[in-house]
Parts: structure tokens; sequence; C-alpha cells
């Protein structure tokens, strides 16, 4: 099988990437290497994918669809997981452009591409920002989505009704995960953990929104990654149980599912925050500021279609995943092991 991982140099289709590759898959990856955070990071995570055989990459933006579909049509391309966005809520309300170019005409070239190649499987990534305004706990794929409060939420419900269309279409089997805080070693800086870590490191304060009263679904890389494996091979069939009448946003007559990928357990932001202050030993100098526009309150995943369709639930506690994550940080950061070429070991594995 030869998968083909947009975005990976990203966070997670970095860790994916690794993951097939270690399983002895044939994995072609691509990556516009955008500023949006370090590029240096990327570069990084990029240069250790390189150093395995299996493994080809292109410098490529989604955006355009000549290179992209040239790319493919070079590559015997079984499966594509689609990671490759604009990510970032707060970024989208001063950057929509960003965010119509990569989210939508990307991923509308990934669509057009994907069915000129024949590609048996298009997974990609959603979020858990489709829920918008929704306040029924736990969020399930099976409520409405029709009321995001961000840009970027927006692009990524858009993401599902476009992969909709061209299952109904041309039946291509999509399936879309909607994610729920991703955090680990190699994450994204601007992510709120890993921005939380650096300027408790540095006796720098943190801004912390709401009075620090959010919920969050935190859920570990590895357990992303898990889920992810375990759909690729599993592409989405038609349900013949699906009703015209009462028709469920999860699933459909066309090959089409949503699934989450959470935790299942939201924790309190504040929780968050002093399990990074044990794990570093120093504590943190909090600004408490008020909600920003396009947040939400609280964010809790519905997980039971996961575990009922490839019988997993994430099992990563809060106080194990930060304590790699911090072990990866002063290992990266603090002994040097960004420099290129060289690797290290954290917590008595390979990262």
């Amino acid at each position: 099988m030869t998968i083909l991982v947009t975005g990976v140099a990203g966070f997670i289709g970095y860790h994916l990437a690794e993951r097939l590759l270690r399983e002895g898959k044939q994995v072609v990856g691509i990556d516009n290497f955008n500023d949006y955070y370090d590029v240096s990071l990327k570069r990084s995570r990029y240069a250790r994918l390189s150093a395995y055989p299996d493994f080809r990459g292109y410098e490529l933006d989604v955006s355009g669809f000549d290179g992209l579909s040239a790319m493919m049509e070079s590559e015997s391309i079984d499966t594509v997981v689609h990671l490759a966005a604009q990510a970032g809520v707060r970024y989208s309300l001063t950057n929509p452009f960003a965010y119509l170019e990569s989210n939508l005409v990307g991923f509308g070239n990934v669509l057009e591409a994907c069915r000129r190649r024949g590609v048996g499987h298009l997974v990609y990534a959603s979020s858990s920002s489709v829920y918008g305004a929704n306040v029924k706990m736990p969020f399930s794929v099976h409520d409405n989505v029709d009321h995001p409060v961000s840009l970027y939420a927006a692009t990524k419900k858009a993401n599902e009704l476009m992969a909709h269309t061209y299952s109904h279409l041309y039946g291509l089997p999509t399936t879309g995960l909607r994610f729920f805080t991703v955090y680990g070693p190699w994450g994204r800086p601007d992510m709120a953990y890993f921005s939380f870590t650096q300027k408790i490191d540095a006796g720098e304060p943190i801004s912390v929104f709401n009075e620090g009263r959010m919920l969050r679904d935190f859920t570990y890389i590895d357990d992303i990654v898990e889920g992810i494996v375990r759909l690729i091979g599993r592409p989405p069939k038609p349900d013949p149980a699906w009703d015209r009448e009462r028709p469920d946003p999860g699933s459909s007559y066309a090959p089409y599912k949503v699934y989450n990928i959470g935790n299942n357990k939201p924790v309190e932001l504040m929780t968050f925050i002093r399990t990074i202050e044990e794990k570093l030993g120093k504590k943190a100098v909090i600004e408490f500021k008020p909600m920003q526009p396009g947040d939400v309150q609280a964010t809790y995943a519905d997980i039971d279609d996961l575990a009922n369709d490839v019988g997993f639930r994430p099992v990563t506690t809060i106080d194990e995943g930060i304590g790699r994550f911090v072990e990866w940080y002063r290992a990266y950061y603090k002994e040097g092991a960004y420099e290129e070429g060289r690797a290290f070991v954290y917590g008595g594995r390979q990262p």
C-alpha cells in the first residue's frame, strides 16, 4: 500500500507518516512549509522522515492543482490522508484569505485529484470546531453542525460537505475526522499548551482566557494516530439504513462517514496548566483575560462510533501525555536536539 500524506511536515502528518513507515508502508508526503509557525520545526520533522527509504517527499502546495495532479499521476497512490490546511481559530479572524485558499481551494483540488486518479479512500482532517454554538454534550457526529463561530470552523464544515458531494457523485469513499485539541511531542508552537510550556519555563506570564473556566477534550497525538491508522484500511460503505426523511449527519447513502477522535474525558484548562507546572517544576505567572471571539467554552467528544467501528478508544492520560511532551520539549530546545541530523531518545523511546 502506498499512502499519500498531505501536510506531512505538520504535527499530525509527521507522526502519522512515521508510524506508517515503521509498519513498512510506502509513504509519499507533501508540504508547502508555510511560515504560520516555526519552519525549522517543520524541517526537522521532515528530515527525520527523509531518513526512511520508503518515504518520498515533495514540496508542494495543495492550492496549486497542476503540481498536485502531476505528482499524483507519477505515483501509485492507493489512499490519501489529507492533513494539509491553514490551522488556527484566532488567526482566521485576521487572515481569512489564507483559509479560503488552503482549506477550500486546496481541499477541492485534493478531491478532484483523488477522483481523477481513482484513489480508493480519502481520509481528511475536519475539526471539533465544527460544533460551534452547540452546547449539548458530548458532541456527537449525529448532531447538526450548522452554526460555526469562526471562519476556520466554517471551512472545515465546508470540507465535509464537499467530501459528501464527491462521495455521492463519483463514489469516492471519504472519511472525515473531527480532531479534539491534539497535543504531544513535536507539536505546534501556536497551540496553548506549547506556548504555556515555553513561557512558564522562561518565567514569563501566560494569558488564560475566560478565567480558566474552559473545558477541552485534550487528545494525545499517539491516540490520534492510532485512530487514523485503524480507519485508513476501512473505507466507508453506503449505509442501507440511512433515512432521507430523517437524515443522519454522521453517515450517508453514499460511501461517506465522519468520526470524532477525542479523549472522551474533558479537562479544565487550569488542571491542564497545573500539570504542566508539575512536569516543569515551575509555577506559572497567570494573567486572566476574557473569552476571545471564535472560542468555545467546552469540547467533549462522543467517540462511540469510532469505538464500535474500529474497536479503539484513546488511552493516554493527561499526566502521561504532558510528561512526554515536556521531556521532548527539554530535549529539543534545551539539549540542542533540533540540530539537523541529530537523533535523540526521550522517555526511553525514540520520538
